[in-house]
């Protein structure tokens, strides 16, 4: 039996539906239509859950709560609940309902958990474990790319740079930053990176994003992408790797800062 199948609902709060958040529909929830409730709805409650409403172990209000809490079908409800537990925040059980798993069975490389955790309160230390995770990819990421690297994924690298530098606005900014980086994970040639990097692509854009707000020198931000750009363009393998490091050293000391 798998252990999917094999696990029990959490006994601590089966009883104790008074421990619940109340599933009231605030005033500031929309009203949700259209043919894609059931996305936005999963989205409402997946950040709920990310951001601490609902603790690991919580036993969910039920499909007639949730629809009356969000002015929905139950099968937009349905459709919400198999969405979550596809990313591991949820599981479920006829006559217990749906709980929330164990924070570490999330699926924290889903991009719409990723995105729920950049937008949770506890935003700055997602930030920090994000850097962590760059520190561990990205130099050798580059370092891989400048090696291997064909001219069309490094026109994509350089296309990237030449619009982050012309960008008219923040968001515009940030889009070409994101795309920068995943053109790199691409250019290393590692099959394992391209989807890591599109996993990680919204929380990079909410990374860049707050960065590129709190940065007072945009030349010197631009200045260290062109430094990584123009290493894997030479195929200088070991300076793109420390180019990279400069360039997360700075942003490190940016989080710090705020």
């Amino acid at each position: 039996m798998s252990d999917r199948k094999s696990k029990k609902p959490p006994a601590a709060r089966k009883t104790q539906k008074a421990d619940r958040p109340p599933a009231m529909r605030r005033a500031d929830v929309p009203r949700m239509t259209g043919t894609s409730v059931h996305l936005s709805l999963a989205s409402e409650i997946g950040l709920r859950i990310v951001r601490g409403d609902y603790p690991p172990g919580t036993i969910l209000p039920n499909e007639a709560q949730w629809s009356q809490t969000f002015d929905v079908s139950r099968s937009a409800v349905r459709e919400a609940t198999k969405m979550l537990m596809a990313k591991s925040l949820l599981a479920s059980r006829p006559k217990v309902g749906s709980w929330v798993e164990p924070r570490e069975r999330w699926n924290l490389l889903d991009r719409d958990v990723l995105s729920w955790y950049a937008a949770s309160p506890d935003r700055e230390a997602f930030l920090r474990t994000l850097q962590e995770f760059r520190h561990i990819i990205e130099p050798e990421a580059a370092a891989l790319a400048a090696v291997r690297r064909d001219a069309d994924q490094m026109r994509d690298i350089s296309r990237a740079l030449n619009d982050m530098g012309s960008a008219a606005s923040f968001q515009q900014r940030t889009e070409a930053d994101t795309r920068f980086h995943v053109a790199i994970l691409r250019a290393s040639g590692n099959e394992l990176l391209v989807p890591l990097g599109v996993a990680i692509e919204s929380a990079l854009e909410h990374l860049f994003l707050h960065v590129t707000r709190r940065h007072t020198s945009q030349e010197f931000a631009q200045k260290l992408h062109s430094d990584i750009e123009r290493c894997i363009r030479l195929q200088r393998p070991n300076a793109a790797r420390q180019a990279v490091r400069k360039l997360l050293a700075n942003t490190d000391e940016i989080i710090r800062r705020t």
